[in-house]
């Protein structure tokens, strides 16, 4: 699916170049996330003293929260070799197997959308995961032969955004599993101005926090914000950004105080004024708003739900009083 929208948390084109500057490249550099982040780095150290593979690591959670950069930090602290590709990009057994039968022991193997993956593919893991070999068919009918393959032991870390959606089987396998939460605004500031610095961009703290209050917990989105509020300030200012530059910048985005974007605003309100604020289908929205179900349900729902602003419920979605709040003080028209 594409997306064109500055609050999608997938990276964009050459934003998957860019982003790679403001990776974090170890712990100490990655603010947020301190539960998970601490429980990382007990794993990792007892596997160093016990000179194991870390175990299979599954991490969950939206887009742009740190699932990848967590990964090649894992990569970093274990002193090992990091390889990576994404559920999509696995056609084939044999795909699969030339990655594995290259890694070097104790490599990090990241898979992206990794519930994505075929399920031949994604059986074909189980015993490369269990018990680091492949069974490598070859020929073809009488003459097809089966020959075992032992892997160098390896650490599999997947992300996903929908960890539902991975069989019981699969999931068991992984003996790490943590889930990735929307940020807070003044982790959300600290990313801001670590990010600032590499770009050397001359920021406040008023103005971090008021890209940080926008950027729906996200630290893909702040950094996205940053470079678009960036260039507001150097084409209407000096270069610098303040609270005042920053809040000018994102209204001319369309990006309001709550971090919503014209999207989201349609959402809400189609169920305000049309469902009476709900229940309504997913399906119904979908139909409503030109847009596929899942895309609503993977890229806009969860941090409307997590802000309080919609609700599910077994009849459908229902939206908050402080949605109808927020929609009616920006005196916002379904024909807008």
């Amino acid at each position: 699916m594409e997306f064109d929208r500055i609050l999608d948390g997938d990276p964009q084109g050459e934003e998957k170049n860019s982003d790679q500057s403001l990776r974090p490249l170890g712990f100490d550099e990655f603010p947020g996330q301190e539960k998970v982040k601490e429980k990382l780095q007990v794993f990792v150290k007892a596997a160093k003293k016990r000179e194991e593979t870390l175990d299979h690591c599954l991490l969950c959670g939206p887009p742009g929260l740190g699932k990848t950069t967590l990964a090649h930090i894992l990569a970093n602290d274990l002193g090992v070799d990091f390889r990576s590709t994404s559920g999509p990009a696995l056609h084939r057994k044999g795909d699969l197997a030339a990655i594995l039968t290259s890694l070097k022991p104790g490599s990090i193997f990241f898979i992206d959308e990794i519930h994505r993956l075929s399920r031949d593919v994604e059986e074909y893991l189980y015993s490369a995961m269990e018990d680091f070999f492949l069974d490598i068919v070859t020929g073809e009918g009488l003459g097809a032969r089966s020959m075992r393959f032992q892997l160098a032991p390896f650490t599999l870390v997947g992300a996903t955004t929908r960890a539902g959606l991975l069989k019981a089987p699969f999931r068991d396998r992984f003996g790490i599993v943590e889930r990735l939460n929307f940020y807070t605004k003044e982790s959300l500031v600290h990313i801001l101005t670590r990010s600032s610095g590499i770009l050397g961009v001359d920021m406040s703290e008023d103005g971090a926090m008021e890209i940080a209050r926008r950027s729906r917990g996200t630290p893909r989105i702040a950094n996205r914000l940053l470079k678009r509020v960036r260039d507001y300030a150097q084409v209407h200012g000096d270069g610098s950004i303040d609270s005042k530059l920053a809040k000018f910048a994102l209204d001319q985005l369309e990006v309001d105080q709550l971090g919503l974007d014209e999207m989201d605003r349609k959402f809400l309100w189609f169920i305000y004024e049309k469902f009476g604020g709900g229940p309504v289908g997913i399906e119904t929205l979908a139909s409503a708003l030109s847009e596929e179900s899942d895309t609503l349900e993977e890229v806009y729902e969860p941090f409307l739900i997590q802000e309080g602003l919609v609700q599910k419920t077994p009849r459908g979605r229902v939206i908050t009083e402080t949605s109808k709040l927020h929609l009616e003080s920006l005196g916002y028209k379904a024909d807008s």
